[in-house]
């Protein structure tokens, strides 16, 4: 149903909603004066609307495109009042058709019922994700409460429950194609999986129990913003010993940004990561690596752990209300994994075989740092400096090597080809034609062959109220519902540390890779050719699936020999150099996958019991011990700063889906190598139609078995990341 689309949009952008109250009017004497009440009231609301920089139409080429430049934060409040007065207008008027409930008069207007939200909460999304400041996080805080209990609400409307069950009880004998009825059974199961069918005082607490798990997702991510905004300062050039050049003129300009003298470190895994990679001094690597990996986990004001132990039992609480075992049951209910079993199966047919790997890798690490004399264990704040140092050793190749030739600039201009020789799709900047919110935005014009499809905006540089990581969002999506061709309008949004003095921004081999990652959901959205928007969300373990693909043609000789060119000589790689690069591949695989595969086997593990865990210190430290997590590496998001699964549900016994996702992408890839070539077209279009345009409009599992002939095969990922295959020799 549309609200649930509206619903989703809202958590992951980490959203919420705010309301501007008319003051309480005094009770009057008589209904004359009650009715100039009313009046003065409606005539107030109707001026705020009308001047509201928040609620015009948004005007200009593609439809329509947010006017950024005119939005006020202040006037979030009373768009968000206004919005939701609208969407239960046009649900309660569908509602309320006094003729029985069909597919016609019910299931369709439905469908586009609630469209006056998509435009306030995409425009509040980017405020809230990528230009938080204190005026927007006080609205966060307020409202975001009241907005989850107003689309709780419509979710457990009986009437509602009783008009969608009409349709699903009546549709096998209603002629729908295929794509009605999948629609038709997804908004019933999705309503009663969401307590539909509660009644009385369970429902009170389900509303209840969703209004402070709200309030804790914003607490919570508050919480970890705020150390995230922390900076360690040098101002010695001792210092500095070991950091490339680059680098250094970005942090000399992260210090200057705050007019402070010498070298501004922001707490975040863009600055975190390089330093360690590169620094000498191993001290300050220490500092360095324990202010990272303890945000949220200090003990002050921003300490996230008690609000962890809430979320978690308010979870629990909610799952036995609606039915389920555990959290994880509920949340993967709808999911291609099904069972929470089913994603530890996958997680533990992987996990021997990399911390068996890390235990080769830490060897290596070792016998390098004995062979200088260093006199040291290899800790967690050594791993990635010594990894270097073995890759240069091994392969006689470092990351100082690699950079200068991945110039950010020269890697935009790379997905984007590369879009075009799978896809047809033909990307023209267009920056300056239409509203950015942020001065260093750009835009492109997306084509596939004479026709227009959409616009990208490309957000890449990290900055003071910018949340960490990466993603990709839609302010609008493709759908035909309504018989009107809808341009969409996608955005890219990374962190990369922008080049200081006038130098070209360079990026690493994993900040390209992320770059073409969330290009790939772009990509998946821009192919979208659906007719409901209904069927337009992907289950969680799909999701990443499209996204991670993509990465795999960044190390294709076509992008490397093309745009990888030196940032100083301008020259190509160097055969020997992609020849190197090529060769290790598999390297620090073992780090790589711990990393991210203990924080996906604690997810589960934590939210897969009946018991909610009120320690959630003391149960990572537990869990880890009993899954013999090597103590050389930390997990990829500690459970204090882990905004998959506490800033939202979204993730939330759902991180195991990237490795779900990777086991598919690691098979799809070998269909792109069996065809001979990698750019082979049939099998690009094939991966398109049947896999990126058709949304959810057919079950995830079904569609992949009908692009590959089968499901997919665990050995491709092993291979991937270099580990022994069970069954197969070398």
């Amino acid at each position: 149903m549309r609200f649930n689309i509206i619903t989703r949009k809202l958590l992951l952008s980490v959203s919420s909603a705010a309301m501007l109250g008319v003051a309480a009017t005094p009770a009057m004497a008589d209904d004359h004066g009650k009715k100039m009440a009313i009046e003065k009231v409606s005539e107030v609301s109707a001026m705020q609307e009308k001047n509201n920089s928040i609620l015009q139409t948004w005007k200009g080429p593609y439809d329509g495109v947010p006017a950024w430049n005119e939005v006020k934060v202040a006037d979030f409040p009373n768009a968000f009042q206004v919005v939701m007065d609208r969407v239960k207008s046009d649900i309660n008027a569908v509602r309320d058709n006094p003729a029985p409930a069909t597919f016609e008069n019910f299931t369709l207007p439905m469908e586009l019922a609630g469209n006056a939200a998509d435009e306030v909460f995409s425009i509040w999304g980017v405020h809230s994700s990528n230009l938080s400041n204190a005026e927007v996080r006080k609205i966060q805080g307020e409202w975001m409460p009241k907005v989850s209990a107003f689309f709780n609400e419509l979710t457990l409307d009986p009437k509602l429950l009783e008009k969608t069950k009409t349709v699903y009880e009546n549709r096998m004998s209603a002629n729908l194609n295929a794509q009605q009825l999948r629609l038709v059974e997804r908004n019933y199961e999705q309503l009663v999986r969401n307590g539909a069918l509660l009644k009385g005082e369970d429902k009170e607490k389900l509303i209840a129990l969703n209004t402070e798990l709200a309030k804790a997702f914003n607490e919570f991510s508050n919480k970890v913003l705020a150390d995230e905004e922390t900076y360690i300062y040098l101002t010695d050039k001792a210092d500095l010993a070991g950091l490339p050049a680059s680098f250094v003129a970005s942090i000399k300009g992260a210090a200057e940004a705050q007019e402070k003298k010498g070298w501004a470190l922001k707490n975040t895994r863009s600055v975190m990561q390089p330093f360690l990679q590169n620094s000498t001094r191993r001290d300050l690597r220490e500092i360095v690596y324990n202010a990272y990996i303890n945000r949220g986990d200090n003990g002050d004001a921003n300490d996230t752990n008690a609000t962890i132990a809430k979320i978690l039992k308010l979870r629990a609480d909610r799952a036995k209300v609606l039915g389920f075992k555990t959290h994880a049951h509920y949340r993967m209910a709808d999911t291609m994994a099904k069972e929470p079993e089913a994603a530890m199966e996958l997680m533990m047919k992987v996990w021997p075989a990399a911390i068996g790997r890390v235990k080769e890798e830490v060897a290596d690490m070792q016998a390098v740092a004995d062979a200088e004399g260093a006199k040291i264990i290899i800790a967690p704040w050594d791993y990635r400096f010594y990894s270097e140092k073995v890759r240069k050793a091994k392969y006689d190749l470092d990351e100082a090597e690699i950079k200068p030739y991945f110039k950010l600039d020269n890697m935009v201009d790379a997905m984007f080809d590369a879009g075009g020789k799978l896809y047809g799709m033909e990307f023209n900047e267009n920056t300056g034609t239409v509203p950015v919110f942020d001065p260093e935005v750009r835009t492109f014009e997306v084509k596939r062959g004479d026709k227009v499809i959409g616009l990208f905006y490309l957000d890449n540089f990290a900055r003071e109220g910018k949340r960490s990581g990466a993603w990709m969002t839609t302010y609008r999506s493709q759908h035909d519902l309504g018989g009107k061709n809808r341009y969409v309008l996608a955005s890219n949004n990374n962190n990369f540390v922008k080049g200081g003095d006038g130098q070209p921004t360079l990026i690493s081999l994993d900040d390209a890779s992320t770059l073409f990652h969330e290009f790939g959901h772009a990509l998946h959205f821009l192919n979208y050719d659906i007719t409901y928007p209904g069927l337009a969300g992907t289950p969680r373990d799909f999701v990443e699936y499209p996204s991670q693909v993509n990465e795999n043609w960044l190390l294709t000789r076509y992008i490397l020999d093309n745009y990888a060119k030196h940032a100083e000589t301008g020259e190509p790689m160097p055969q020997a150099l992609v020849d190197k690069i090529n060769k290790s591949k598999t390297f620090n695989e073992g780090f790589s996958t711990v990393e991210y595969l203990s924080s996906a086997i604690v997810d589960m593990m934590l939210h897969n019991r009946e018991t909610p865990v009120t320690d959630p210190d003391a149960f990572e430290r537990e869990t880890l011990n009993k899954i013999d997590m090597p103590k050389e590496i930390v997990m990829r998001h500690r459970l204090p700063h882990f905004n998959h699964l506490f800033s939202s549900d979204s993730y939330s016994a759902g991180y195991y889906s990237y490795l779900w996702s990777e086991t598919m992408d690691a098979d799809t890839w070998a269909a792109f190598e069996e065809a001979g070539n990698v750019w082979d077209k049939e099998t690009a279009e094939r991966f398109r139609s049947v896999i990126l345009a058709t949304g959810n409009e057919t079950d995830r599992k079904e569609a992949y078995r009908k692009f590959r002939g089968r499901d997919p095969e665990v050995k491709y990922i092993l291979k991937k990341r270099g580990f022994p295959v069970p069954g197969e020799t070398k």
